[in-house]
């Protein structure tokens, strides 16, 4: 058994220089802008130039509802892109940044584990290219420059009851999520309550991941609505003058990253929005790079398939042109008998039924992407416990559906633990089976769109919508916005608004309390039921167990 940390496998592997990976994707040195050894950033002029010439299959790592338990999603994300290159494909990575605030607070870092990681895991889950820092500069360049605006004679007529623009951080901080901002007299402003969301969650954010070139992005930061005037007119970031600034802090975390996993192979991390309550998806600008390096793109959607791989589908492949090719559904027979009954204390013993009833979860998450039509491959991220018959039973029940099933060990084993899954994927790519399509229609008005989702991914039986939160769904039907895609912000526990509802669960409907508009981005966020845009620490943050060692390393990183 593996007794080494992630951190201690990352450490142990030196990897190529960067120039080598650059060489193995065809990147000339002047493309290249270095950031040390081991990781950089790719001139936007090649990468657009590269862009416009896609050619790779592209697949999406999705999974069933995650658990406590934990499924492996990111972990098998790398492992298929490195399972592919030893069978011989030309297969490429794209992955989401991590944010700072689960690193230290719950959930941990975002680089993969055991032998299928990317690396330097320490730079990626941390501080890596700055990207997140620009973000949260920008962002709240933005928020400066609306209290600037207002505190010199408010000449646009700002309403400050109605400023929807909250600053951010890329920390887990609830004490932050309500807050009085300018107080102090007369010298600091006009006092208002607003608050901060994380920074994964920020508009900003969605822009950097959605935009398909710098000028795009700067087209979207001025459409950026900040609040409305008094007589209810919006006012934009272009009102303020702030895009270009915004756009120059932005330039050098709009250029993707460039790193790779423990077996050298190139991975994209570029962009980080979480799918839980923002799009979920890493950048439009790194997935169609790799498109037109490599014949086979191996990407992430966040948390299950009902959030990240939806909002993929319907909010970042209509927006760009994308399309998937494959998609694979991780699943592992811990987190189906969490779905199953079983309490977490006991997921270590053996228990084929639980499995079976978890099976439910599974199969609704595998029903929902046949209905984006596009074919799809089970991957089993065999932990160390599991046993056979929990295995078999996953197993025989894919294929009585006939769907493709594999059982991976690519994180004891890396890439030669995925091969079976590699095959299984790869023919599923080339078999021309895929016929995308989005679950609505762009013409359907917002609550249609929001109905949709909650009916026909969710299972709901409808929408508890507040009447604040249907009057604004209205409002910006009636101002233009009605063909803009939604973003459910949604607990990532449950199909429904409800954590503790585990499994497939009916009868319950999907609770709606706020709207808000992303213009920029492109999208209107809908937040349902007590899900938070900006997160808390835990009782017991990992913080707490992060520390420099005598070697002078970092120690309790995972």
């Amino acid at each position: 058994m593996n007794q080494l940390s992630d951190i201690e496998i990352a450490r142990a592997t030196a990897g190529e220089p960067i120039q080598a990976i650059a060489e193995k994707i065809g990147a000339p040195d002047s493309a290249l802008l270095p950031y040390g050894r081991d990781k950089a950033k790719l001139d936007l002029d090649w990468t657009k130039e590269v862009a416009e010439n896609t050619r790779g299959k592209l697949i999406l790592v999705t999974a069933m509802t995650p658990t406590p338990a934990g499924e492996g999603k990111t972990t098998t994300t790398i492992g298929l892109g490195d399972g592919l290159r030893r069978i011989g494909k030309n297969a490429l990575i794209c992955l989401r940044e991590p944010s700072l605030g689960p690193c230290f607070g719950q959930k941990g870092g975002a680089a993969g584990g055991g032998y299928a990681q990317v690396i330097p895991m320490q730079s990626i889950n941390l501080h890596f290219t700055g990207d997140m820092h620009a973000i949260s500069t920008a962002h709240n360049l933005l928020a400066a420059m609306l209290d600037n605006h207002i505190y010199w004679g408010n000449k646009l007529g700002l309403d400050a009851r109605r400023i929807a623009w909250r600053r951010v951080v890329d920390m887990n901080d609830r004490a932050l999520r309500g807050i009085v901002a300018n107080l102090g007299g007369v010298a600091n402003g006009f006092p208002r309550e607003t608050g901060y969301d994380i920074t994964v969650a920020s508009e900003v954010m969605a822009i950097l991941c959605l935009a398909n070139h710098l000028d795009d992005m700067q087209a979207r930061f001025a459409r950026i609505v900040v609040g409305e005037t008094g007589d209810r007119q919006p006012v934009t970031a272009a009102d303020l003058n702030a895009d270009g600034a915004m756009t120059v802090l932005m330039k050098d975390a709009m250029a993707p990253n460039l790193a790779q996993s423990l077996e050298g192979t190139p991975a994209f991390v570029h962009g980080g929005p979480f799918a839980n309550i923002a799009h979920g998806c890493n950048s439009v600008v790194a997935t169609k790079t790799a498109l037109g390096l490599g014949d086979y793109v191996v990407t992430e959607a966040g948390f299950g398939a009902d959030l990240g791989a939806e909002k993929f589908l319907d909010i970042k492949c209509p927006s760009s042109g994308l399309a998937p090719d494959a998609v694979v559904v991780v699943a592992t027979a811990r987190a189906l008998k969490f779905h199953g009954g079983v309490q977490r204390a006991d997921l270590n013993a053996e228990n084929v039924g639980a499995v079976e009833a978890g099976l439910a979860n599974l199969g609704r998450h595998l029903d929902n992407m046949a209905k984006f039509g596009v074919p799809a491959v089970v991957a089993i991220n065999r932990f160390t416990l599991d046993t056979d018959a929990e295995l078999d039973a996953i197993r025989k029940y894919c294929l009585n559906r006939r769907q493709p099933v594999a059982v991976c060990t690519h994180w004891a084993d890396g890439g030669a633990g995925a091969e079976s899954l590699a095959r299984l994927v790869s023919e599923a790519a080339d078999s021309g089976k895929a016929e995308f399509k989005p679950i609505y229609a762009p013409e359907r008005p917002l609550l249609e769109k929001i109905e949709t989702v909650a009916s026909e991914i969710y299972r709901a039986d409808g929408v508890d919508i507040s009447s604040s939160a249907k009057t604004r769904l209205q409002t910006l039907q009636d101002r233009g916005y009605g063909n803009l895609p939604v973003c459910m912000a949604k607990t990532q526990y449950s199909f429904s608004g409800d954590p503790s509802l585990k499994g497939a669960p009916t009868g319950y409907e999907i609770p709606v309390r706020d709207i808000r508009l992303s213009a920029g981005a492109g999208f209107v966020v809908v937040i349902c039921g007590d899900i938070m845009t900006m997160p808390g620490l835990p009782r017991t943050p990992a913080a707490e167990a992060i520390n420099i060692g005598d070697d002078g390393e970092t120690v309790g990183l995972f």
